[in-house]
């Protein structure tokens, strides 16, 4: 993964908040200037200042500004982007950002490469409708290659970062409650052996990972920070390493068959570490001959997908970190990966703008390979019962496939602004998108369409 202190990355038109974040988030992606109308809507308000500040006129100014399924059904945007208003519509401001919109590549060129493997998908369809668009709540980012910092945990509980804070977001009674703010001193109330007693400081949050009741947030120096959502305070703190390229890329929160509760980090030092989290101990520690961005553990906790800083990436046993087979087709570096419950096929995201499907019985070369329409495939999400793969671009879509047709049927969700991460809910009945954006920063919320429609009216 690129650390992002090293790049020297083109520079946009920046708030106040994001001159300071500057040091952590590449601008390339800040919207466009397409004329002056349109530079006022998306970057002329200042969200500068604490959060506090910002909390404290969360009711007067952005409840109201939220969108609801009814207004969307009358015509309003969804984001509340008053086109009516502005000296662009919303379709010509569309193809200038397909137009303008400048992928992040380590290997030059890798996106055009791709082209010619990619299934030709059939678009249009509705798996999940417009809910929600929720500005009462920000969904913000530190580093521009890592977007996983959104997680349900039902179809009304969202985990997410809002600038240095963890915060619950209830979509039931639209309210938002902080669980952990690493702008100071965290440290741990439990004591286990090897935990950090003296806990951390200042804490920049790189990934976050949040599954049955545990919250597990990684950070720029290594720091690995785990909260029991039942439990009051900290449960454990660690640093997986004391290397100068310390970030921890992701986090992989998964139940063992026999019911125990680990995760893994995968870490740009190259090392992927596993978790007993009964124990509160660190059980296994893989190394890899480049960084890794991000692990995904197979539903009977056997395999291990191993992606990073490397076109190709690996099929690894999860008990030795021996390698099972190379997975070789993607022509970048790759940031994503996710199994589907079944086991048998897992999927893979690459800065090429592909996702690559592939089947454990034969890993000689992807099942299939789809293609976003902007830029690297940087989040990758199944529902829990099969049927559907989310896959998240850095800014502006996020595709769902229908798994089940062979990933040939797709619905596209288009909106404006960076994507801090996705998820649907354990019930599959929600899908909840960040949307990281100086004035319509939002969390957006969607429900599974259903045959019935009494169904769909119930939210």
């Amino acid at each position: 993964m690129t650390t992002p202190q090293r790049d020297s990355l083109v520079e946009k038109s920046m708030s106040h908040q994001q001159a300071e974040d500057a040091e952590h988030v590449a601008d390339e992606y800040e919207m466009e200037e397409v004329d002056d109308d349109m530079d006022e809507e998306f970057c002329g308000g200042d969200m500068g200042g604490s959060d506090s500040e910002v909390d404290e006129h969360d009711l007067m100014n952005y409840k109201m500004a939220d969108t609801s399924a009814a207004q969307a059904r009358k015509g309003k945007d969804i984001q509340g982007i008053p086109w009516e208003s502005l000296n662009i519509t919303r379709e010509k401001y569309r193809q200038t950002r397909l137009e303008q919109y400048k992928n992040y590549e380590n290997v030059p060129q890798s996106g055009e490469g791709s082209d010619k493997e990619c299934k030709i998908t059939k678009k249009g369809r509705l798996y999940y409708e417009f809910r929600r668009n929720s500005r009462s709540v920000k969904s913000t980012i530190l580093h521009f290659q890592l977007r996983n910092l959104v997680w349900a945990t039902s179809k009304h509980d969202v985990y997410l970062m809002s600038h240095s804070s963890v915060v619950h977001w209830s979509s039931l009674n639209c309210k938002k409650t902080e669980l952990l703010n690493v702008a100071g001193h965290v440290a741990p109330c439990e004591k286990h052996p090897g935990s950090l007693l003296e806990g951390f400081t200042q804490t920049n949050i790189s990934t976050l990972a949040v599954k049955d009741r545990l919250l597990v947030a990684g950070g720029f120096q290594g720091e690995l920070i785990c909260k029991y959502l039942d439990r009051p305070g900290v449960s454990f703190c660690t640093r997986t390493t004391y290397d100068d390229n310390a970030i921890t890329n992701a986090v992989d929160i998964y139940t063992t068959p026999s019911g125990a509760v680990r995760f893994t980090a995968a870490n740009n030092d190259s090392g992927v570490r596993d978790f007993d989290m009964e124990k509160f101990q660190l059980s296994k520690h893989f190394q890899f001959p480049w960084p890794v961005n991000h692990s995904s553990v197979s539903p009977d906790g056997k395999l291990l997908v191993i992606v990073g800083d490397n076109p190709d990436g690996i099929l690894v046993d999860a008990q030795t970190g021996k390698t099972v087979m190379p997975l070789v087709g993607h022509l970048d570096f790759s940031f994503a990966s996710a199994w589907h419950p079944d086991g048998l096929t897992f999927a893979t995201g690459n800065q090429d703008k592909t996702c690559r499907i592939w089947d454990v019985r034969n890993l000689s070369k992807s099942v299939t390979a789809v293609k976003g329409n902007l830029g690297a495939i940087r989040s990758i999400r199944y529902s829990s019962d099969g049927r559907f793969m989310a896959m998240a671009e850095p800014a502006d879509f996020v595709h769902i496939y229908d798994a089940k047709s062979g990933y040939e049927k797709e619905q596209e969700i288009d909106f404006f602004g960076e994507i801090s991460g996705m998820s649907f809910s354990p019930d599959t009945e929600s899908l909840f998108i960040g949307i990281w954006d100086r004035t319509y920063g939002s969390l957006l919320e969607l429900g599974r369409r259903r045959n019935n429609s009494y169904l769909d009216s119930i939210l």
